[in-house]
């Protein structure tokens, strides 16, 4: 199974032994998904509590249901329902950083010490050394905070989570963790994934523009594509509805089942606060791939990929990654995970075919086969 680069990268999303499988809600569209259902019923069977998936592709929009989005009421999820997308954030970011290039307001060639003088620095760590674009495709060498054990351990086992569930933190004390390690490599030596560089990012647009990112990517992207069902929440703990809950296991994988639904989202900043939905996860990535948002040169900029060391089958750009599913069909997208949620979000190159789903549990599902469902 594919590695997914999620925010909860720090814990091993684990397999659990199989929860009973409610029905398959009635998909709506062609029926030209049914592998894709199958491999929806078969995460559900593995132990996810539910999943809500919207593709789309020249013959219209499939949406469809599994399992339930609360396990004491038994209500089942909604193809409507908001959820986490955790790392799916990166995207949007990355957007934002690129269009501002585009404008002539910041080169990604620019260092990071330009824009944030003072903030990488330390056992290390030279913000001089570091440009923009290697915060974007993951080759800055900057520690990964959501790797750091004091951290993993406040917000990765139950009892730190129920401690810090509802905690505001900064980004400043987010990247503060991080260089109170050693970077991983030196700038462009290699590539590892680090949510830092995307907290950065997003203090990187907020100097630039005077605005904070989630401003910026609400008047750029959400408000022109209509993504009505898309937010960043801030500090906020609920998600709005319709949505279902969200459950972990955190280190347990045959352990208790815990609601962690309502969380304080300032713990992933703008490496991964947003919520969305599957229908608007779709536009967003059509929109993407089909050049709506950025100029055609900046488009290829983003598509320009490295290799994901420890990733099969996928390389990673600018904050988009570019996967080789089993059949050879490429698809460009991003995943995301965040306490009890686990979300795909993928199209093809030219962005006519997407997929969109979540999972409502952390520790268990084969994304991988539902894209490949899909596509293959």
């Amino acid at each position: 199974m594919r590695v997914r680069t999620t925010l909860v990268g720090a814990t091993a999303l684990l397999v659990s032994a199989a929860l009973a499988a409610p029905a398959v809600a009635a998909g709506t569209g062609t029926g030209a998904h049914s592998a894709t259902r199958k491999a929806i019923e078969a995460a559900v069977a593995s132990g996810v509590p539910g999943v809500t998936a919207t593709a789309k592709d020249s013959h219209g929009t499939w949406s469809t249901t599994a399992g339930v989005g609360d396990l004491r009421t038994g209500a089942p999820r909604s193809v409507a329902d908001r959820y986490r997308v955790g790392s799916i954030t990166k995207t949007f970011v990355s957007t934002v950083l690129l269009q501002l290039e585009a404008e002539g307001r910041i080169s990604l060639d620019d260092s990071v010490e330009k824009w944030l003088p003072g903030v990488v620095r330390g056992h290390g760590h030279d913000g001089s050394r570091i440009t923009v674009r290697r915060l974007l495709n993951h080759t800055s060498g900057i520690f990964n905070y959501t790797e750091d054990a004091d951290f993993a351990r406040d917000y990765f086992t139950e009892a730190g989570f129920e401690r810090h569930r509802y905690d505001t933190v900064t980004p400043g004390e987010l990247v503060a963790i991080a260089m109170r390690h050693a970077p991983d490599f030196a700038p462009g030596a290699a590539w590892h994934y680090s949510n830092t560089n995307y907290v950065l990012a997003g203090m990187v647009i907020e100097k630039v523009t005077g605005h904070p990112y989630a401003t910026e990517i609400e008047r750029r992207i959400l408000r022109p594509l209509h993504l009505t069902g898309t937010s960043l929440p801030g500090t906020k703990v609920t998600l709005p509805r319709p949505s279902s809950n969200s459950y972990s296991k955190f280190t347990d994988p045959n352990g208790s089942t815990y609601d962690v639904t309502n969380l304080n989202p300032s713990l992933a900043s703008a490496a991964g606060e947003m919520i969305s939905t599957s229908a608007d996860l779709d536009r967003f990535y059509r929109a993407l791939l089909g050049g709506k948002l950025l100029p055609p040169e900046r488009l290829k900029e983003m598509k320009t990929t490295v290799e994901a060391t420890g990733i099969p089958h996928a390389r990673y750009g600018l904050g988009l990654m570019d996967t080789r599913l089993t059949c050879g069909v490429h698809v460009w997208g991003h995943g995301g995970g965040i306490h009890g949620s686990v979300s795909e979000a993928v199209t093809t190159a030219d962005g006519r075919h997407s997929l969109a789903f979540n999972f409502n549990g952390d520790w268990s599902g084969d994304s991988d086969a539902v894209l490949d469902g899909e596509f293959c």
